[in-house]
């Protein structure tokens, strides 16, 4: 005779739910990925972040926004030496394959680099339906793209029109974490009369060299890094890239 259980066993539904139960209990570890402007990123950047991850055990991920840079299509002056649309946009979608693949389940903040395309249909009259979503023409079918996002509290936002990161927390009284500024890498405690907050700006991940950044020559050095929000959004920590670590 074949010895028989009673052991209830979860479905998958079930299943799927407890492990959202779970996840929601958890604190978040957020990872938060600066100014990357494909396709001219910095070398070995990607593999700083996924260390950074790994090493805060990270369970949340946040691009600050600007992922590509369309230095083609840019309203400042571009370089007439440099790459075409197509050809921009082609090494954007297989230069992206590697941070999907990397970090498929992130949040990302629409910087104004990214909007470009889209501002530039806006000027000219095209209607949206014309106009393909990100995911769509970078096949980042889990990406979730916004304006900003909330994790703990803690407001995540590019910050070409909330202003820098300590202007923005300090005039709204809320936790704010920002990019766009790629010379700036600071985190700011402010304090109220019932509760403190803090604002960060996290740096970039850009290749400094590339033409689409001559705009700058000359200027402040940038702030190569990336950051983490730690115990449910109380604890900004700032982490800059070694570049000696991870030199070419």
């Amino acid at each position: 005779m074949k010895n028989q259980t009673n052991r209830y066993r979860l479905t998958a539904k079930e299943e799927a739910n407890l492990l959202e139960m779970r996840a929601k209990a958890e604190k978040s570890r957020v990872l938060v990925i600066g100014d990357i402007h494909l396709p001219f990123e910095r070398k070995d950047y990607l593999q700083f972040c996924k260390d950074t991850y790994k090493e805060y055990q990270c369970n949340r991920v946040v691009f600050i926004g600007d992922i590509i840079d369309s230095h083609w299509s840019s309203f400042h002056t571009t370089d007439p030496d440099g790459l075409g649309g197509g050809a921009e946009l082609e090494m954007v979608i297989e230069q992206v394959k590697d941070w999907y693949k990397a970090f498929p389940d992130a949040e990302v903040c629409i910087g104004n680099h990214d909007a470009i395309i889209m501002r530039k249909a806006f000027d000219s009259g095209v209607p949206k339906i014309w106009i393909k979503e990100f995911n769509d023409v970078l096949k980042t079918p889990n990406w979730q793209w916004v304006t900003d996002t909330y994790i703990d509290g803690v407001r995540y936002v590019h910050g070409h029109k909330s202003s820098k990161a300590r202007t923005a927390a300090r005039r709204d009284m809320v936790s704010t974490v920002t990019g766009h500024f790629h010379t700036d890498f600071y985190i700011d405690y402010m304090f109220g009369k019932t509760r403190a907050i803090f604002a960060m700006a996290v740096g970039c991940g850009i290749d400094d060299s590339q033409y689409a950044f001559a705009y700058a020559a000359g200027g402040k050095k940038n702030a190569i890094g990336c950051a983490v929000v730690l115990n449910g959004g109380e604890t900004p920590i700032l982490v800059k890239m070694n570049l000696e670590k991870y030199k070419d």
